[in-house]
């Protein structure tokens, strides 16, 4: 992925957070869908503008649910990183898996 985000010539702020949100939205993945592998993907759809995509497996109809981890928590600041990162970022069915496609734009 750096090497992609490295020719399309990116900010580096932009690069490092794009990185970031990818691993998030692949460790919750592994952690949390049911289902053994998943799919990752990055594109450029605009002038300085990244779409970051995790399509899993899990085909239960869920709701990802709003966490509030205490200051001594290991986990669960995930999709908060995302929110406070990303323009926009969502859940849609994933035409790839069947299963949830997390996605997030991000914005130079």
């Amino acid at each position: 992925m750096d090497a992609r985000l490295t020719a399309w010539r990116l900010p580096g702020e932009l690069c490092a957070d794009a990185v970031l949100l990818v691993s998030e939205l692949a460790t919750n993945a592994v952690r949390h869908a049911l289902g053994t592998r998943f799919l990752c993907g990055v594109g450029l759809v605009g002038a300085g503008c990244l779409r970051l995509e995790v399509h899993d497996q899990d085909r239960s109809c869920r709701v990802l649910p709003r966490r509030e981890p205490g200051p001594d928590d290991e986990g669960g600041r995930g999709l908060l990183l995302v929110e406070q990162l990303a323009q926009t970022w969502g859940v849609d069915r994933s035409r790839l898996t069947g299963g949830n496609a997390i996605w997030a734009n991000l914005t130079a």
